[in-house]
C-alpha cells in the first residue's frame, strides 16, 4: 500500500519460502557466489534458518562474503538476539534502513546505532530514505547524498534495489562511496 507521500506500507507474504529448508542449499553454487544475500525474513521460519545458517557455512568455507539484510524493524524485534549474534558474527556486509539499525540496537539515534556497529562487520551500509545513506566500516562513516528526483512514486522495493547496486560495485572492486552512488555514476555517463 502506497501513500501520497510515495511511502510504502507492507504486508508480508513470504509464499514458498517458507518451505526451503538446508537440502535446498546448493553448497556448490553458493560456494561458487562472490557474495551470498540473506534476507531477514527467512529467520522466522526454522528450516529456513536452518538453510540460511548451510548458506553462510558454505559461503565462507568457500572464502565467499555473507551479505544480509535486517529486512523489517518488527522481524528484528523477533530475533534481535539471534540478528545481534549474526552481525558480531558471520555476517561481512549488514543491510539495514535507519529505523531497523535502531531497533536492532534498541537506540533512537542512527549516530549511537553507528557508533555501536562499527566495526562488527566489513560493512555496514544504513539507509535513510531522502536524508541518502551512512557506509560504515572499522575505520570511516561516509555519508552519502541521495540522489534527487523531481517526484517520488513508489518507494516498493527501493531498498532492495539499493542493496543490488551496493553489491554489484562491491563486486566490481568499487570504493564503498561509489557503491552506495551506484544510480548516481550512472546517470552521469
Amino acid at each position: 500500500m502506497v501513500t501520497p507521500d510515495a511511502q510504502r506500507t507492507m504486508a508480508t507474504y513470504l509464499g514458498a519460502c517458507v518451505e526451503l529448508g538446508p537440502e535446498d542449499i546448493d553448497t556448490e553454487l553458493v560456494a561458487a557466489a562472490q557474495f551470498v544475500y540473506l534476507e531477514g525474513y527467512l529467520w522466522d521460519q526454522p528450516r529456513a534458518k536452518q538453510a540460511l545458517r548451510e548458506a553462510i557455512a558454505a559461503a565462507h568455507g568457500a572464502g565467499r562474503k555473507v551479505a544480509m539484510t535486517l529486512s523489517d524493524p518488527y522481524c528484528v524485534a523477533r530475533h534481535r538476539d539471534e540478528f545481534r549474534g549474526l552481525v558480531a558474527g558471520p555476517i561481512d556486509v549488514l543491510f539495514a534502513n535507519q529505523i531497523e539499525a535502531e531497533a536492532l540496537l534498541e537506540v533512537t539515534d542512527v549516530w549511537e546505532a553507528v557508533e555501536l556497529l562499527q566495526g562488527q562487520c566489513e560493512v555496514v551500509v544504513i539507509t535513510r530514505g531522502d536524508q541518502g545513506s551512512l557506509v560504515v566500516t572499522a575505520d570511516a562513516v561516509h555519508e552519502v547524498a541521495p540522489v534527487r528526483v523531481a517526484e517520488v512514486i513508489d518507494s516498493t522495493g527501493a531498498g532492495d534495489l539499493f542493496s543490488a547496486g551496493f553489491l554489484f560495485g562491491l563486486a566490481q572492486g568499487w570504493e564503498l562511496v561509489h557503491c552506495a552512488r551506484l544510480v548516481r555514476l550512472q546517470q552521469q555517463k
